[in-house]
C-alpha cells in the first residue's frame, strides 16, 4: 500500500488546513450567555471586545467602521463601499492579487469584506499557528490596498453580473424596489449593490479616497473569539491598526423619512409567483419600546412557525410557502420589513391577509399565550446567535455598534422576560397600521395594478 505524504505547500495540505479550519470553527461551542467573559483590550486608540477561547487553535474577528456604508457613497457612484470590499483581499502592499489570495490559501485564513447601508465590515478567522501573518494581510488590505487594474475590471465585471442576475430574481427586484419606494431620493433609496450606469463611474482614485476618508480608527469596532490571550491582541492590534489614520471625515446624515406610505407598487415580470415585500415605520434600537416590538415581532411575524402571518396565510389558507416580518432598525430610519411569495392569481387575497392580521393585531392585541410562547422562542434560541466563534465575534461588535452595553449579554434575556402583555399590546396599537403598509409586488398579479 502506497503511503500518502503531505509536502509543504501542497494542494492536498491547503485543502487540509482549509477543511480542519472549517471543522475548528463548527465545532467551537461557547458557553451559555451568562458565562461568556468579554474583556475590554486597548492598544493605540483602538478597543477590541475579547473572548478567550482556548478549546482549539482558532482566532475569529469581527471588524466593523461605523457610518462607512453606502449610504454615504456619492449620489453618482452608488456601490462604490460594495465595491472596495471586494477589492480590498484582492492584493494589497507587496503582494498582487494571485499572490495574496495564494497566501491566504496555503495558510488557510478567511479574510473577507462587506458593506451595508450604515456601515462597512469585514470577518478574519485563522488557525492560531497562522496569526501573525493572518493579522499582517488584514493591515495591508486596510491600509496599502492595490487596487490594480486586472482585479479592478474583474471584480467590476462581477458585480454587474450579479445585478443582471438580481433583475431576473424577483425577490431581489421586489427589495430593491421597496427601498427606492420608501426612501425616494435619499441615500437610504440608492442600492448598496450601486447600479449598472454608477459602477463603471468608479475610479481608482475613488477606492482610495474611500479607504483614506472611511476606513481610521475613530470608527473602528472589533469583536475577537478565540485562542488568544489579551497580552497577545494587545500586539496584533498595534501593529494591525496602528497605520489607520486617527479620524475619519465627518460624513453626517440627518433621518430620513419613510415615503410611499399604504402605496401598492406591481412590477411586471412574467413569472407564475409574484415575489412580495413589504414594509411600514419601526422603532429604532435605542426606543426603550424595542424589547416590546422584538416579542410584538415574533408573535406577528417572526421566526419559527407559529407567527400568525404564517397561521392565517399560509396554514389556514395555503396562499405562500412562507411569509415572515422583522424589524430593520437603521441608524437614520427604522422599519418593520416583511415578505412573501404567491401565485400571481392569489396576489389579492394574500395582501388581504396580511393587511387584516395586522389589522386585528392592531385593534385587539395579542393573548397571554402568545407572549408566553414568544418569549420562550426568543430566549431559548438567543445562545444560537453564538453558539461559534465566528458568529459570537460576529456579536460582540454589533453589540457595539448598537451602544448596547458590554453586559448586554447577560441582561438581553431578562429584558425580553420583562416585557408584558400590556407594553406588546399598547405598543401594537400605537405602532401598527394597515393602511400604512407599503407593498412591491414583482410578478404578473391579477387584479392589481399600481396605485397612487
Amino acid at each position: 500500500m502506497r503511503s500518502f505524504v503531505l509536502r509543504p505547500g501542497s494542494v492536498a495540505l491547503q485543502l487540509l488546513g482549509a477543511v480542519l479550519l472549517c471543522v475548528f470553527c463548527a465545532m467551537v461551542v461557547v458557553p451559555a450567555a451568562a458565562a461568556v467573559q468579554i474583556q475590554k483590550v486597548t492598544a493605540g486608540g483602538v478597543e477590541a471586545w475579547l473572548v478567550e477561547d482556548h478549546a482549539n487553535p482558532i482566532i475569529s474577528v469581527r471588524i466593523a467602521f461605523r457610518n462607512a456604508g453606502s449610504a454615504i457613497d456619492p449620489p453618482d457612484k452608488a456601490g462604490l463601499s460594495r465595491m472596495v470590499a471586494a477589492l480590498l483581499d484582492e492584493g494589497a502592499g507587496d503582494l498582487d492579487s494571485q499572490a495574496f489570495q495564494a497566501k491566504l490559501e496555503d495558510l488557510a485564513i478567511r479574510l473577507s469584506f462587506d458593506a451595508d447601508r450604515d456601515n462597512f465590515g469585514g470577518t478574519l478567522t485563522t488557525l492560531t499557528a497562522n496569526r501573525e501573518v493572518a493579522f499582517q494581510l488584514l493591515r495591508l488590505a486596510l491600509t496599502q490596498p492595490r487596487f490594480d487594474a486586472e482585479p479592478m475590471a474583474r471584480i467590476r465585471s462581477q458585480l454587474e453580473a450579479q445585478l443582471r442576475r438580481e433583475a431576473e430574481d424577483p425577490e431581489a427586484r421586489a427589495s430593491r424596489q421597496l427601498w427606492a419606494t420608501l426612501f425616494p431620493d435619499t441615500p437610504y433609496g440608492r442600492p448598496v449593490m450601486g447600479t449598472a450606469e454608477s459602477l463603471p463611474r468608479i475610479s481608482r482614485n475613488d477606492l482610495l479616497r474611500f479607504v483614506r476618508e472611511r476606513l481610521a480608527r475613530d470608527t473602528l469596532v472589533l469583536g475577537v473569539v478565540g485562542d488568544v490571550t489579551p497580552a497577545e491582541l494587545t500586539t496584533l492590534l498595534q501593529q494591525s491598526f496602528g497605520g489607520l489614520p486617527e479620524k475619519a471625515v465627518s460624513a453626517t446624515l440627518g433621518d430620513m423619512s419613510l415615503a410611499g406610505s399604504g402605496r401598492t407598487v406591481v412590477v411586471d415580470m412574467d413569472v407564475p409567483q409574484s415575489a412580495v415585500a413589504f414594509a411600514q415605520r419601526g422603532l429604532k434600537r435605542d426606543d426603550p419600546r424595542f424589547y416590546a416590538l422584538t416579542v410584538l415581532n415574533q408573535i406577528l411575524g417572526g421566526s419559527g412557525l407559529s407567527s400568525r402571518l404564517f397561521d392565517e396565510v399560509r396554514e389556514k389558507r395555503g396562499l405562500v410557502y412562507g411569509v415572515y416580518t422583522s424589524p430593520v432598525p437603521l441608524d437614520h430610519a427604522a422599519l418593520i420589513l416583511g415578505g412573501a411569495g404567491t401565485a400571481n392569481e392569489r396576489v389579492e387575497e394574500t395582501l388581504s391577509v396580511i393587511r387584516q392580521v395586522w389589522r386585528d393585531f392592531a385593534e385587539h392585541g395579542a393573548s397571554a399565550k402568545e407572549l408566553a410562547d414568544a418569549k420562550t422562542f426568543l430566549t431559548g434560541s438567543f445562545p444560537l446567535r453564538f453558539a461559534g466563534s465566528s458568529r459570537l465575534a460576529g456579536l460582540l461588535t454589533s453589540i457595539q455598534l448598537e451602544n448596547l452595553g458590554i453586559d448586554y449579554l447577560d441582561r438581553r434575556n431578562q429584558l425580553i422576560e420583562s416585557v408584558s402583555l400590556d407594553d406588546v399590546n399598547g405598543l401594537a396599537n400605537q405602532l401598527l397600521s394597515a393602511d400604512a403598509l407599503t407593498f412591491v409586488i414583482v410578478g404578473r398579479p391579477q387584479g392589481l395594478t399600481t396605485s397612487r
